[in-house]
C-alpha cells in the first residue's frame, strides 16, 4: 500500500459543520420529547436540563475567556493596517473611504431589516423572562440598558483599561475597544522598527486565541446539543420557530446587500457590468461559502483578482490582503442584526441612540473579527454585555451560525473584491496606478 493512500474501506471524516447541526437536531428534538413527555414544569425535566447546562457552559466559557486577547490583538492589527495607508497613499485612501462605505451601509441595512422584521415578537413576555432568568444566574441580571449606555458613555476613554478587561462582560468592553483603537492608531504612527516587535507579539497572540477558539468548537456538537435541549425544553417551538425567523432576516439581508449594494456600486463607480463581475467571482465566492473564512479564501480570490478580473496586481494585492482581515461588510451586517435581536429577547428595546452605537460597534468589529469561522461570536458577546445582556445569549445562535457564516463570509470577500475593482476603476481614471511593493504578495 501507498504511503497516504486511502485505505478502500476507510470512512470519510463528518465535517465539524455538520456535526454541529446533529447536535442542534438532536437537541432540540430531545428537548421538544422531554418537555411533551415530562410536562413543561415536571421537577424531573428541570433536572435534566440542571445536568445537561454544565456542559454547554463549559463550551461557552471557552469562547469567553479569549474574547479580550482575541479583540485586543484583532482590533489594533487591524487599524495599525489601515494605519499604514499614510505610506501608500491614494490607494490605501480610497480603499479606507470605500470600506468605511460599504460597512456603513451593510449595518443600516441589517438594523432596517431587524427593526422591520422584529422575531422577538414570536416570544411571549413570560417566555422571555423565562429566558432572562435562566441565562443571568451565571452572569449579572439583565437590568435597565439606559444606565449602562450612560455608564459607557462617561467611561468611553478608560482610567484602566486592565479593570476594563477584567469587566468586560459588566459593560467593560466598549472603553477597552475604544483602548485598542487608540493602541492601535498609535502602534502605526511609530517607527516599523519600533513597532515591528509588537506586531509580532500582537500576531502571536492572534494566533493563539484562533487555536483556542478552534479548541472550543472541536466541542461545540455536544455544547449545542447541551444548550439547544436546555432551550427547547424550557421555552418549546415557539423559541425554534423565532430564530428561523431571525436566520431569514440575517440570509436576506445579506443578499440584498450582495446583489443590490455591490451591484450598484460595480456598476456606478468601477464602471463594470454586474452580471459580468458576478461571473468571473463565482469561484471565489463558492470558497468562501465552503470554507467560511476569508483567510482562507485569500489566494484564490488574489489569482481571480488578477487573472479573471484584470485588476493591477499591487492593487488586487493590498486591497485584498488587507480587506481580508480589515473589511467584513457581512460580518458588520451580521453583528448588527444579532445584537439587536438577542437584545430583544432578553427584553432590552433599544433606544434609537443605542442603535446607532450597535451600528458603529458592528463597523468597528467588522475590523477587529477573525477571518475564520466563528471568529464573530466573540465579539457579539463583548458588545451584548455592554448591552446589559447576558453574553451567554451567543449560546442560542451557535448552533444555527454556520449557514449565516458561510453566506456572510461570501459577502465579505466579495466586498474586499468590489473595493479592488473599483480603486483600480478610479486609478485608471486618474491616470496613475502606483506600485505598493511592500504589499506585494509573497
Amino acid at each position: 500500500m501507498k504511503l497516504g493512500a486511502v485505505e478502500p474501506g476507510a470512512r470519510k471524516r463528518v465535517p465539524l459543520h455538520t456535526k454541529i447541526l446533529i447536535g442542534l437536531a438532536l437537541g432540540a428534538l430531545a428537548g421538544f420529547a422531554a418537555r411533551q413527555g415530562l410536562g413543561p414544569g415536571s421537577e424531573v425535566l428541570g433536572k435534566m436540563v440542571d445536568w445537561t447546562k454544565p456542559v454547554g457552559e463549559i463550551f461557552l466559557n471557552m469562547i469567553f475567556m479569549i474574547v479580550v486577547p482575541l479583540l485586543f490583538a484583532a482590533l489594533v492589527l487591524g487599524v495599525s493596517e489601515l494605519g499604514d495607508i499614510k505610506k501608500v497613499g491614494r490607494i490605501g485612501i480610497r480603499s479606507l473611504l470605500m470600506t468605511i462605505f460599504l460597512s456603513g451601509i451593510a449595518v443600516l441595512i441589517g438594523v432596517g431589516a431587524i427593526n422591520l422584521v422584529d422575531p422577538s415578537k414570536g416570544i411571549s413576555a413570560a417566555q422571555k423572562q423565562t429566558l432572562i432568568q435562566e441565562h443571568s444566574k451565571e452572569e449579572k441580571s439583565v437590568g435597565d440598558p439606559v444606565q449602562e449606555k450612560d455608564k459607557a458613555a462617561l467611561g468611553m476613554i478608560p482610567k484602566n483599561p486592565i479593570r476594563d478587561a477584567v469587566a468586560a462582560f459588566s459593560g467593560g468592553i466598549l472603553p477597552f475597544m475604544v483602548f485598542a483603537l487608540i493602541f492601535g492608531i498609535a502602534l502605526a504612527s511609530i517607527e516599523p522598527e519600533k513597532a515591528l516587535p509588537v506586531k509580532a507579539f500582537l500576531e502571536g497572540l492572534f494566533a493563539v486565541s484562533l487555536k483556542i477558539i478552534d479548541y472550543a468548537m472541536a466541542i461545540a456538537p455536544i455544547g449545542v446539543f447541551c444548550l439547544v435541549f436546555g432551550s427547547a425544553a424550557k421555552l418549546g417551538y415557539e423559541l425554534f420557530a423565532t430564530l428561523g425567523i431571525y436566520v431569514m432576516v440575517v440570509l436576506v439581508a445579506l443578499a440584498i446587500h450582495q446583489f443590490v449594494t455591490y451591484s450598484l456600486v460595480i456598476k456606478f463607480i468601477a464602471r463594470r457590468s454586474p452580471l459580468e463581475f458576478f461571473k468571473q467571482m463565482r469561484t471565489v465566492m463558492a470558497t468562501a461559502f465552503a470554507t467560511s473564512s476569508s483567510n482562507a479564501t485569500l489566494p484564490t480570490a488574489l489569482k481571480a483578482a488578477e487573472e479573471d478580473l484584470g485588476l493591477p496586481r499591487q492593487i488586487g494585492n493590498f486591497v485584498l490582503t488587507v480587506g481580508a482581515t480589515a473589511n467584513q461588510n457581512g460580518t458588520a451586517l451580521f453583528e448588527g442584526i444579532t445584537i439587536v435581536f438577542l437584545a430583544r429577547l432578553f427584553g432590552v428595546d433599544l433606544t434609537v441612540s443605542q442603535q446607532f452605537m450597535v451600528m458603529g460597534l458592528a463597523i468597528v468589529g467588522g475590523i477587529g473579527t477573525a477571518g475564520v469561522p466563528a471568529g464573530s461570536l466573540p465579539m457579539v458577546a463583548g458588545v451584548l454585555s455592554t448591552l446589559n445582556v447576558p453574553a451567554s445569549a451567543v449560546g442560542l445562535i451557535v448552533g444555527i451560525d454556520r449557514i449565516m457564516d458561510m453566506s456572510r463570509t461570501v459577502l465579505n470577500v466579495t466586498g474586499d473584491m468590489t473595493i479592488a475593482t473599483c480603486v483600480a476603476s478610479m486609478e485608471e481614471r486618474s491616470g496613475g496606478i502606483s506600485a505598493i511593493p511592500e504589499f506585494a504578495a509573497e
